[in-house]
């Protein structure tokens, strides 16, 4: 039955990972599915690990898999019991070898969970996997994708980052999932994607016709981010959110900016995140004599987070790219003034409430932070802006109607 503009819909949502509590797609996933559910329809999620932390009256269906990223056992030796599963084979044998095979074995995984299921679903609704199996889904029931960012930003900044050959091919060995996202998104009919930079980055980059995408920009969950007038802001203390050792989150670029800002200001950082051990992030730490500055705060539940953004002087996003970022949109909610970097959608989401540095450049974050910590009732004023415009403009609810538009369609061309 083809529905109409106002049948609920019944919707499944796929997710191969994730976290709720950082990184765009497990945010995604959590406040979409709530926000779809809001406006009537039936939603259903079917996932990989960790718990993605939905609402209680969302169905889940979770995945098992080998998990060998888990942090509290990360590559673990599977039993021999789940050697019996092949789909388990291919996930060791692609860890085994340096690759990041969860994108292609969820997929496997959920047609597998879905195949006597398609006709309890209107439309199935991927978030970034782009599987095989999802082309599998797609011959049974209307399906949709959204690809967040064109992941060969992160791959070639990766390989760049690093400067011996051997380092270079694990690199590229990680990121081999790319060729087989290429191939299947290049056959779905709709792709939603959250910016018209992401759109226009994909397209040229995956080789998808730009009239195939439709531009459903983030919301911001400002239930859960909001400002916090009876904590005091501390002088000069920032904040980052931030994947630490991914060179596409250009934490290096603030650290550099931060030694730069103490020879003036007795300035401190906190890191939404934790960094490697050993890893460049914490030697560079180091290196630059900022061990007193900088505190990581590992993972913290949302009334911690808000917490530190209510003492927070500045939020950074100092990303050399991003397909919408989330990260400043949660800062501008809380309040606080953003100064963030032009890299990918950045732009689309602070527009002028913030200010806006070229990515990969210290010297200029530098000037910035330096700004804001010497007039900080211009910061007032910018962190007011935003807070005004994240209500305005970045609403889940808006997302999702829009996103079911992209539904009606994606079913109409099915049929």
């Amino acid at each position: 039955m083809i529905a109409d503009n106002h049948t609920p819909l019944r919707i499944c949502l796929l997710s191969y990972r994730s976290n709720p509590h950082c990184g765009g797609q497990g945010v995604y996933l959590k406040n979409l599915s709530r926000a779809l559910k809001d406006l009537g329809h039936h939603v259903e999620v079917v996932s990989g690990p960790p718990d993605p932390g939905l609402d209680k009256e969302i169905s889940l269906f979770q995945l098992s898999c080998l998990d060998l990223y888990n942090l509290e056992d990360p590559f673990r030796i599977p039993s021999l019991r789940e050697f019996c599963d092949p789909i388990n084979v291919i996930e060791w044998l692609g860890v085994s070898t340096m690759g990041f095979p969860e994108p292609f074995t969820f997929g496997l995984r959920a047609y597998k969970f879905l195949r006597g299921r398609f006709q309890q679903y209107d439309i199935v609704h991927d978030n970034q996997s782009l599987s095989y199996g999802l082309l599998a889904i797609g011959r049974l029931v209307p399906t949709v994708a959204t690809i967040h960012h064109p992941i060969t930003v992160d791959r070639d900044l990766a390989v760049r980052a690093v400067s011996s050959p051997w380092k270079k091919m694990k690199q590229r060995r990680w990121y081999s999932f790319v060729g087989m996202q290429k191939r299947v998104s290049r056959q779905l009919s709709k792709i939603v994607t959250v910016s018209q930079c992401a759109s226009r980055d994909i397209s040229k980059a995956f080789g998808i016709p730009l009239e195939r995408f439709r531009v459903v920009p983030n919301g911001i969950n400002v239930e859960l981010f909001y400002p916090i007038p009876e904590i005091e802001r501390e002088a000069n203390h920032l904040i980052v959110t931030n994947s630490a050792d991914t060179p596409l989150k250009g934490l290096r670029y603030l650290l550099k900016a931060v030694a730069d800002v103490s020879t003036t200001h007795d300035v401190k950082l906190t890191v939404v995140g934790t960094p490697k051990k050993n890893g460049d992030i914490e030697r560079l730490v180091g290196r630059l004599g900022l061990g007193r500055r900088v505190t990581f705060t590992g993972r913290i539940d949302n009334g911690e987070f808000v917490r530190h953004y209510a003492r927070a002087t500045i939020a950074v996003v100092p990303s050399l790219y991003e397909g919408f970022g989330i990260p400043a949109g949660e800062a501008m909610a809380c309040g606080v003034p953003v100064i963030s970097t032009t890299g990918g959608a950045l732009p689309e989401v602070v527009g002028d409430c913030g200010v806006l540095v070229p990515p990969g450049d210290p010297l200029a974050l530098a000037k910035e932070i330096r700004g804001f910590l010497d007039h900080p009732e211009r910061a007032r004023e910018v962190g007011q802006a935003g807070f005004k415009r994240v209500h305005s403009s970045f609403t889940w609810e808006r997302a999702a109607e829009k996103t079911v538009e992209a539904y009606r369609e994606t079913i109409r061309d099915y049929h």
